[in-house]
């Protein structure tokens, strides 16, 4: 299936309209998301908070265009995820998105180093390595570029699964609790460097937590109840201006 044409940067760089996600258990048909509209800008930053079982990973899953929505509409950067095939959307994930889970999802028999260059070989950079070797610097692991994921704490393998999502300098970072494997004091060193990276890309930050003092940091709190959005903190101060 070919590619729909790249638009010029969109308004929105999420744009979600009735958005419905029926996932398929043992028991039949789950309905998880439950008619989502979610417009975000380019630049914000978006905590995404509700309890557990709510929907946030499945809404995550779907701009990440790892599931396929049951219905309604949803554009990520100008493409309509709809109109990709499986090798189209990971090129789009590989050019366009970082993620980064609470596990960490490290190649344990790759260094470092070679973990973080992954995402710029697929995209047949020449200077992975030493754009890897940079990013990983910047998250403070220069001094672990030759080290496998056994070898580090788990604050340093989350680390390096962040400067993996941002080496390529995306315009979405997905981020599901990151810090949900860390210690506290931990979680707030990789938060600050989350924070400070996409600061300094101008990325946007969809971040799901369970921690009300991480979506505070956000400049925006979407909540999930039961595969709907049952508040909008910009929405509310939008119509109260």
């Amino acid at each position: 299936m070919p590619e729909r044409p790249v638009i010029d940067q969109p308004a929105s760089l999420i744009q979600a309209s009735g958005l419905v996600f029926t996932a398929q258990a043992v028991s039949g048909p789950v309905q998880v998301l439950r008619g989502v509209d979610l417009s975000v800008a380019a630049g914000e930053a978006v905590g995404i908070v509700g309890p557990s079982g709510s929907g946030k990973t499945s809404l995550l899953m779907l701009l990440a265009g790892l599931e396929r929505p049951t219905a309604g509409r949803l554009s990520v950067a100008g493409r309509d995820l709809a109109g990709l095939d499986e090798d189209a959307l990971a090129r789009f994930r590989r050019d366009e998105i970082g993620i980064v889970f609470q596990a960490f999802h490290l190649v344990p028999t790759m260094t470092a180093l070679e973990n973080v260059a992954i995402p710029l070989e697929f995209a047949g950079r020449r200077d992975a390595f030493d754009r890897a070797a940079a990013a990983l610097k910047e998250v403070g692991l220069g001094h672990r570029l030759e080290h496998y994921p056994g070898q580090l704490s788990g604050g340093e393998q989350q680390r390096v699964a962040l400067a993996r999502a941002v080496v390529a300098e995306p315009r979405l970072i997905l981020a599901d609790e990151p810090t949900g494997n860390l210690d506290r004091a931990t979680g707030v060193v990789v938060m600050d460097l989350l924070f400070g990276l996409r600061a300094r890309l101008g990325t946007t930050l969809l971040l799901i937590t369970h921690d009300p003092a991480l979506a505070e940091r956000c400049g925006r709190q979407v909540r999930i109840e039961d595969g709907r959005i049952v508040s909008d903190t910009q929405a509310l101060r939008l119509a109260a201006e």
